[in-house]
């Protein structure tokens, strides 16, 4: 038993791969046993399966909240990935001998306190930092030893580097041996739960190994391939785990699926520290290693790189790529090495490639180290429940034609349509975008919606429709919220919601879920706006919750919603906007931006038949506003248009009220500033009021030219914003005040800003505007 062949390697290796397939070949075994889930072995027939495309991952998750994960990411250079095709080929048994997940998940969740001795005292703590820190500097320090200025170099250049059989074998043994003593005393001590976690696979795989060999495999014919931490622990002279200790380690349910997986998704995996950050490179580095030519590395690097330059319409010529590989090839011989690492293709790049300046060829870089690619699984293998329920509503909905990755549109009626008797196809656009939201809310991206915002109700929804393999992991991975896209969405919704300490936030939550047809989630969304606006006191962020219950009030009726509850809520947000008003329009003009919209978006709500809102409640504030003098001007005369436009300021009161606004006694940012907020509100009602030209013109000529300059600041911005329609009106009633052509009128007040003499307003560049 003492002669199974136990190769380590490092995850993610091209190296590796490359002499694990040459000692295959050399023992030719009839078992290839290899470190994973063991459960994960009904798997392997779909991995090794030429339909299916690496990258891949193995994702074993509870099936209990909160969720806890296991991602075992496969590359086409993983070793692991390398040993089992090459089983499949010779027709010898492979198989993963690791924990199982249920047990695996479960020794992850466990949350044991260690004790640590320290004077004299004991200390009850977790996971110990220090221990932590110690352990990623004895990295650093190999690195510095050797003169690299990472661990990430170090490693390429003496062992991917390395292209020996025995000489690479023996050394991974021998640097995780050591590696290992210097780390494992510590870890004992300051990480015990990682330490005994180690102990406990290490026996369980050793109990794999002894089923195989009582199975009938002999000793020298079976190969090990796991991770070199592990290797010298899979002496079989050490116990294996027996069956009494195998049914005493704790279990959870799980789930397991294998899922198509991208190298952008490999290189960011967080804390997957037996990886690599550059995907691409080394698949590079793979087919350099297959061709046994890895000197042409450096050339493939740059090539790549200077392709993808060339494709964003940035030329650099071939004399520019020979003089980066020979700069790349310069530093490595730095190093007493013939073939560069990453990090002298990188400073050569950037020296040659982009004159110095790395920003030059920083995205061409990422694109040439971590790549684009996605892997593939065939449809119907190794479905999670959530992909079977996504299909099922493909063919239900009637979409199965736009599961292409060719982009398509698709326009929604939303309404029933009428014409059909069948339930289904009544309703069958109402139920698409339905379900397109619900995708939309799980960060699938399958439709993408044309018209984000709707401010009012309406019937038609335009989608775009286009499929990639991101959007298969992107399915894949909703699993771990729920097994069908209801309950997915359901669970997101229902956390989302509980989170939720802002009352805009969660009313836009409560418009989601219409829109995806989830009125439970609609009821839940009511009661925690109901809590928070009790609380509330900001009147912008009060009205976007107004806003959006009254939207899905709109939106209820078309999506049989039912939404009788929520007419309670946008009473009691309507009450609350309107005692809050007078205080929030003390603000400066940045503000009064956003309140401008608020208090415009309550006078639509209030404006609509739908919901019946005390108009004479409204009006009484926006009279109050509107003859305030200590409230920000611009929102003063904003409240005064809107009154205008409702024909509640008589000719009279409007002419008193711009007579004592636009007066030489009111400090002129006061007097324009109210009537740049009257003049926002209805354009057309300035054109037909001819009093109002009529006093803005007495104001004008009444001002000095200091406070000319001042004014026009104002001035100029409010016109800005009238179309030429508008501008032509204004020309007519000024030719008619001015007792002038109405023609010339119109043809100076139409000149654009180049067509004025720009000598006026070279005074206006010394101005002090403020806060203006």
């Amino acid at each position: 038993m003492n002669n199974v062949n136990v190769f380590g390697v490092r995850h993610l290796s091209p190296s590796s791969s490359y002499h694990l397939i040459e000692f295959l070949e050399r023992i030719k075994p009839t078992a290839v046993l290899i470190e994973g889930l063991c459960d994960a072995n009904e798997h392997i027939s779909s991995i090794v399966n030429p339909k299916n495309k690496a990258p891949l991952a193995i994702l074993a998750y509870t099936d209990s909240i909160p969720v806890k994960t296991i991602l075992y990411p496969i590359a086409s250079y993983s070793p692991e990935y390398q040993a089992l095709v090459w089983a499949n080929k010779n027709n010898a048994y492979s198989a993963f001998i690791d924990l199982p997940s249920d047990i695996s998940l479960m020794l992850n969740t466990v949350d044991e306190e260690v004790e640590v001795e320290h004077d004299e005292n004991i200390i009850k703590k977790k996971i110990d930092a220090a221990y932590i820190y110690n352990r990623n500097s004895l990295y650093e320090r190999i690195a510095e030893l050797s003169d690299e200025p990472n661990y990430e170099t170090y490693w390429e250049r003496n062992f991917e580097h390395n292209l020996d059989l025995d000489s690479y074998r023996n050394m991974i043994y021998e640097f995780c041996v050591h590696m290992r003593q210097l780390t494992e005393e510590s870890e004992a001590v300051h990480d015990r739960k990682e330490y005994a976690r180690n102990l406990v696979r290490e026996a369980f795989m050793r109990r794999q190994i002894k089923d195989v060999i009582e199975a009938g495999h002999k000793p020298e014919k079976i190969v090990v391939v796991t991770g070199a931490y592990h290797a010298s622990a899979l002496n079989m002279d050490l116990s294996p785990m027996s069956d009494d200790e195998i049914k005493a380690l704790p279990k959870t349910k799980t789930n397991i699926t294998l899922m198509p997986y991208s190298y952008y998704r490999l290189s960011s995996q967080a804390g997957y520290g037996a990886g690599n950050k550059a995907p691409f490179y080394y698949k590079l580095m793979w087919e350099c290693l297959t061709e046994n030519d890895l000197e042409k590395l450096p050339a493939m690097y740059v090539t790549n790189l200077v392709k993808y330059l060339r494709d964003k319409g940035t030329y650099r010529s071939p004399a520019e790529v020979i003089e980066g590989v020979r700069l790349a090839k310069s530093l490595a011989y730095l190093h007493g090495s013939k073939i560069p690492t990453l990090i002298d293709l990188q400073d050569a790049s950037s020296t040659c490639l982009g004159q110095g300046k790395k920003s030059v060829v920083a995205e061409a870089m990422v694109r040439t180290e971590i790549g684009i690619e996605i892997g593939h699984i065939e449809e119907g293998i190794s479905q999670t429940p959530i992909q079977d329920d996504f299909y099922r509503k493909l063919k239900k909905l009637k979409l199965e034609k736009y599961k292409s990755t060719v982009a398509q549109d698709l326009v929604l009626d939303i309404r029933e349509n009428r014409r059909v008797k069948s339930e289904n196809l009544a309703f069958l656009d109402l139920r698409r975008a339905e379900f397109f939201n619900k995708l939309k809310l799980l960060n699938i991206d399958f439709a993408t919606p044309k018209n984000t915002s709707q401010d009012k109700a309406t019937w038609k929804e335009e989608w775009v429709l286009r499929w990639t393999p991101e959007s298969e992991i992107q399915l894949v991975e909703a699993v771990l919220l729920g097994n069908s896209i209801e309950l997915a969405t359901a669970f997101k919704l229902d956390e989302i919601l509980k989170t939720c300490e802002d009352i805009s936030e969660a009313s836009e939550l409560v418009l989601v879920a219409c829109k995806c047809g989830m009125e439970k989630a609609v009821d839940n969304g009511r009661r925690i706006v109901q809590g928070l606006s009790a609380d509330a006191s900001d009147f912008v962020e009060i009205t976007k919750a107004l806003r959006n219950i009254y939207q899905v009030i709109n939106f209820g009726s078309l999506r049989k919603i039912n939404t009788d509850n929520l007419i309670e809520i946008v009473e009691q947000l309507f009450l609350k906007l309107n005692l809050l008003m007078i205080d929030s329009c003390n603000c400066n003009d940045d503000r009064a931006k956003e309140i401008i919209a608020s208090i415009s978006q309550i006078n639509l709500i209030v404006s609509d038949n739908i919901i019946k809102l005390n108009y004479e409640i409204w009006k009484e504030k926006l009279i109050e506003l509107s003859d305030r003098d200590d409230r920000n001007p611009k929102l003063s005369g904003y409240a005064a248009g809107i009154l205008l436009e409702k024909n509640e300021i008589s000719e009279e009161k409007l002419s008193q009220e711009i007579s004592r606004r636009l007066c030489p006694g009111v400090e002129v940012d006061l007097g324009a500033g109210w009537f740049e907020g009257l003049a926002a509100r209805n354009h057309y009602t300035l054109v037909s009021k001819i009093v109002i030209l009529q006093k803005l013109d007495e104001y004008i000529n009444s001002l000095d030219d200091e406070e000319f300059t001042k004014a026009l600041v104002f001035l100029r911005r409010t016109f800005s914003e009238f179309s030429s329609d508008h501008k032509r009106s204004i020309s007519e009633n000024l030719g008619e005040m001015w007792n002038t052509n109405n023609d010339e009128s119109e043809e100076e007040i139409l000149k654009s800003l180049d067509e004025i003499d720009e000598e006026a307003f070279e005074d206006l560049d010394d101005f002090d505007f403020g806060d203006i």
